[in-house]
């Protein structure tokens, strides 16, 4: 009985024995040194920004106008199919006034502008009276964005103003257009100011009835240093970020300024090719050894 319960007390003698060398083994691997934090880094560079309002909209003609016959009677002709180039005052069709007893010249259904036909709404022999729509013409040399801006950005806003608007359709590719209007008073539902933004179509790429990804240009700083967000710690105005400078990280206090997708414009506290941590600060702390590695 006596030698069973020394047993359990040897166990742990053993075990306890076994956990200090252990222990002091790591200690002496580490000769005392503290350990080295691996981190992610950027190079500080210098950039464009240009901080934009972000808007969807649906492309519309500079110019349309719906095309209404001047008599009743029946389409006896078309002349102009969807897409086809027209003048100002050519036929689009051309419509049969024959009544019992009576009879007349065709009459012509004529374009207002000269444009492309957008669609014809009848079919020959249709019957036709002044209120029937016959076509849709539209002057696609320009297209228009219609937008509603809130109220707080209305001081921000000028005529001439650039956006940057892009297309699924046309995907990398990038169009300019700017502001041609901007409407004098609020929309006292929405409190927000009408705005018409103007696009050259001289090459008939853009379609109207597309959707449309505007970036209205509010601000736009060139050359300056900007980070990835990721670098930011705290909030403003005390946001500061962790430079790597011989192996070591050193907290710095930033201003920041304008954005313009992930990238943030420092207007104090950085400057160009410093090395900026991005990932791995949050262990971070002042003159701790970091092993970096540059972000790709």
């Amino acid at each position: 009985m006596y030698i069973k319960s020394r047993i359990p007390n040897a166990i742990i003698v053993l075990l306890v024995f076994l956990f200090v060398s252990g222990c002091a083994g790591k200690e002496q691997k580490n000769n005392g040194l503290p350990q080295s934090i691996p981190v992610k880094i950027m190079k500080v560079s210098l950039k464009d920004l240009a901080e934009t309002l972000d808007y969807v909209g649906s492309v519309k003609a500079q110019d349309e106008v719906v095309v209404y016959p001047k008599v009743s009677g029946k389409i006896a002709q078309k002349v102009k199919t969807d897409g086809a180039a027209v003048e100002k005052g050519e036929p689009i069709a051309f419509i049969d006034r024959d009544e019992v007893g009576l009879k007349f010249e065709k009459s012509p259904v004529e374009s207002p502008l000269a444009g492309t036909v957008g669609r014809v709404y009848v079919d020959i022999g249709a019957n036709v009276v002044p209120q029937t729509p016959v076509a849709l013409i539209v002057n696609m040399k320009m297209v228009k964005i219609d937008l509603d801006i809130p109220e707080r950005y209305v001081s921000q806003l000028s005529l001439g103003q650039q956006a940057k608007i892009s297309f699924d359709a046309y995907a990398g590719k990038e169009f300019i257009g700017e502001v041609t209007q901007i409407s004098p008073v609020l929309d006292p539902d929405t409190r927000s100011t009408p705005i018409e933004i103007s696009i050259d179509n001289n090459e008939q790429l853009i379609k109207p009835g597309m959707f449309a990804r505007v970036k209205l240009i509010i601000r736009e700083h060139a050359q300056v240093p900007v980070v990835l967000k990721e670098a930011f710690i705290g909030r403003e105005p005390d946001i500061f970020v962790y430079v790597v400078e011989h192996n070591k990280a050193i907290a710095r206090k930033v201003v920041v300024g304008i954005h313009e997708g992930p990238y943030w414009e420092v207007q104090e506290g950085l400057k160009e090719n410093e090395a900026v941590v991005v990932v791995g600060q949050q262990r971070l702390y002042d003159n701790a050894m970091v092993t970096a590695e540059e972000e790709k």
